[in-house]
């Protein structure tokens, strides 16, 4: 069983779930800190959590009607009181996980939170879960198409099958292309709000999902989201993530905010190495990178990719490509709508610090700016965003294809 938290008498003010492939979380939002225990029990599987000092009221009471049937790794999840003092909450489980209880210090609008997130106890493979996306067998290959370990060391795929990826431009590739598009915030971490009440993270994954559809379009392109749904992932495990995949690209896609309603346009920002470009970009860095303390992440868990993550960008030459990419992806979104700047932007944004990846950080537009906001919302601007970001790649694919980053085999 767990040490106990913190004791002191607590009111339960809302109970949150976010069901996802690669994890579920579960929050509890209180008044106060929280004391409680937890602990596994087998046969069959569940997690037991007793809070102590709470009171069973409806929010409690109306816990089993809040799972979905679809949610991977909860089968029921019932509360009620087990002794004097003490509230005791059960998550019936559907597979093994490995739970992660912690708690989370008020921000951001948010009281005290015990968060519970229950991974799974052997987690996916984030290549096998990209070949199996894209129809391959369980070999790691299909007619046509490259093998994994084609795609790991760059080997030619097939003769026949071009990438469709330059036009007009140097040889095309003999190989899968891999984008990761990284739709800011979710879950807890609703990223900026609008006026009209519009969630930055809704706007960005639905811009997110319509460029992974014209990236997927494209011959020997492919696209994989760090999230696919509305929950929340650290700003570390985003960039891991795409290193795991040995992406070729990494693309944040956000919707920009700042005090004043009448800042508009769009953006594409790079890391910066030597401070923002402009007071303006480090106030956004500094509030995009608080995402991890509003969405929440359980500093007690040590992500070993980490470590090899948050490097020192100046030891690559990524930061030129990314620089590269940044421009042609500007020069696109300008026909859409208007640039808040003539140029790229640098800033120490956390999400960018891949140091083998080329990344940008799009910012769509304004979601502060209500005429923004109503667009950011219409389906078809949308879809004109994401062909700019989509002509964007494909213009800097077209003067710096991969093959300059890879050794392709017999070429």
């Amino acid at each position: 069983m767990s040490r106990a938290g913190f004791a002191a008498v607590a009111n339960l003010l809302a109970i949150r779930i976010w069901p996802a492939r690669d994890y579920t979380r579960v929050t509890l939002e209180h008044r106060r800190p929280l004391a409680f225990t937890h602990q596994m029990v087998p046969d069959p599987e569940r997690l037991v959590i007793d809070l102590q000092d709470i009171e069973f009221d409806s929010v409690l009471k109306n816990l089993p009607g809040s799972i979905s049937d679809a949610d991977p790794y909860i089968r029921a999840i019932r509360a009620g009181r087990y002794r004097p003092g003490i509230v005791r909450v059960v998550i019936d489980l559907k597979v093994p996980v490995k739970p992660q209880v912690f708690t989370l210090e008020p921000v951001a609008g948010y009281a005290d939170r015990l968060v519970v997130d229950l991974y799974p106890a052997e987690p996916a493979d984030p290549l096998a879960a990209l070949l199996e996306e894209n129809g391959f067998g369980a070999s790691g290959s299909e007619a046509g198409r490259p093998t994994a370990a084609s795609r790991r060391d760059g080997a030619a795929s097939p003769a026949g099958e071009g990438a469709g990826v330059a036009e007009g431009g140097p040889p095309r590739l003999r190989r899968m292309v891999t984008i990761v598009l990284d739709p800011g915030h979710g879950g807890e971490d609703p990223g900026a709000v609008g006026r009209g009440g519009s969630y930055e993270k809704h706007v960005t994954l639905s811009v997110a999902k319509r460029v992974k559809a014209k990236i997927d379009a494209v011959p020997n392109m492919r696209a994989v989201l760090t999230r696919n749904a509305d929950y929340f992932i650290p700003l570390g495990q985003r960039v891991s993530r795409a290193r795991r995949l040995q992406a070729d690209l990494f693309v944040s896609i956000h919707a920009d905010a700042f005090l004043k309603p009448t800042a508009r346009g769009s953006s594409v920002f790079v890391l910066s190495e030597r401070g923002a470009s402009s007071s303006a970009a480090r106030w956004l860095a500094q509030r995009e990178n608080e995402a991890d303390l509003v969405g929440g992440v359980n500093l007690d868990r040590a992500d070993p990719w980490l470590a090899r993550t948050l490097l020192d960008l100046s030891q690559t030459a990524t930061s030129q490509d990314s620089i590269k990419l940044a421009k042609d992806v500007l020069t696109e979104l300008g026909t859409v709508n208007t640039l808040h700047r003539s140029g790229v932007e640098q800033a120490g944004f956390a999400v960018l610090k891949a140091p083998d990846i080329p990344s940008i950080l799009v910012e769509t537009a304004f979601i502060s700016n209500p005429d923004e906001e109503r667009r950011l919302n219409d389906e078809a601007y949308q879809d004109r965003l994401a062909d700019a970001i989509v002509r964007g790649i494909r213009r800097y694919f077209a003067k710096n294809p991969p093959l300059a980053r890879y050794k392709l085999a017999g070429l």
